[in-house]
């Protein structure tokens, strides 16, 4: 059990690109957005529920921004829910009740007001994994004398891995390992090179003491960003550290030229003329 000093923050970024979700209703009718979203809210009220001290964050990972949908600005929490807290009627926690509704009206209002142009199905989730950070961060500044922050974040991942954010993302995870933030993942539809894990609920220290399910195959080798080949041995970027599977001059991802130093060039000796004699 958690001390009254301990404070375990989630922070659950929700992949609700509107693109992959309509093509994914298309697919499978059974599986929407609206559904995991409830399977989200169910994972967070389990969360808050294990220990009065715990909190709870949920992030709307969009194709062009990023949306806080649980706490929103302006909302002022505590135990007993603080100014927006009522009572749902059926005996629940008025927090969880609190919670879901807050979830439910913002992904509403994210969804309506958003205007997708182009077909892509990239979402910015690096854009919501640096903001989830920066949002732990705040957490832990805010902390009374005494108490202790343990943070981490789970990732609801839909669309499929961005090349193009690939710095960024490299940035945010470089950032949580050295802030010692723990990332989960759940891969919705195809895998993903980056993100690849099953654990979502019990924290780092309840997971040494469980019997968790076997780990999957993981593939440990690098795709190449030119061809999204899985290669052995490679070219890396001394600066971005993107892989390619053959040499460029040039790299294509953070356009860095290399200096090459080509073999220096033995000029010939001057053959002595000998006098005859």
């Amino acid at each position: 059990m958690a001390s009254e000093d301990e404070i375990n923050l989630l922070v659950i970024v929700v992949d609700v690109n509107p693109i992959w979700w309509g093509q994914q209703a298309q697919r499978e009718p059974e599986f929407t957005l609206s559904k995991c979203l409830d399977a989200v809210m169910v994972l967070g009220n389990s969360h808050m529920a294990m220990a009065r001290t715990n909190k709870l964050a949920v992030i709307a990972s969009h194709c062009q921004d990023s949306h806080f949908l649980y706490p929103r600005k302006g909302w002022k929490g505590g135990d007993n829910g603080g100014e927006d807290a009522s009572s749902s009627g059926d005996g629940k926690y008025e927090l969880l009740s609190v919670t879901n509704n807050l979830i439910a009206e913002e992904i509403r209002n994210v969804m309506a007001k958003t205007e997708v142009q182009g077909n892509s199905t990239d979402t910015l989730l690096a854009g919501s994994l640096a903001k989830a950070l920066c949002y732990i961060h705040r957490v832990s500044k805010e902390l009374e004398v005494g108490q202790e922050l343990k943070s981490r974040i789970l990732v609801i991942k839909a669309a499929e891995d961005c090349a193009l954010q690939y710095m960024n993302f490299m940035n945010v995870i470089f950032a949580a390992q050295k802030q010692n933030i723990l990332i989960d993942a759940c891969v919705l539809d195809s895998d993903s090179g980056l993100l690849q894990q099953w654990v979502f609920l019990p924290d780092s220290e309840q997971r040494s003491q469980l019997v968790l399910p076997p780990a999957a195959h993981v593939d440990y080798r690098a795709a190449c960003f030119c061809h999204r080949n899985l290669i052995e041995i490679g070219y890396v970027c001394s600066v971005c550290l993107s892989i390619f599977c053959n040499f460029s001059p040039i790299c294509t991802t953070c356009e860095t030229a290399f200096k090459i130093q080509l073999p220096q060039m033995v000029k010939p000796k001057k053959k002595k003329l000998k006098q005859a004699t």
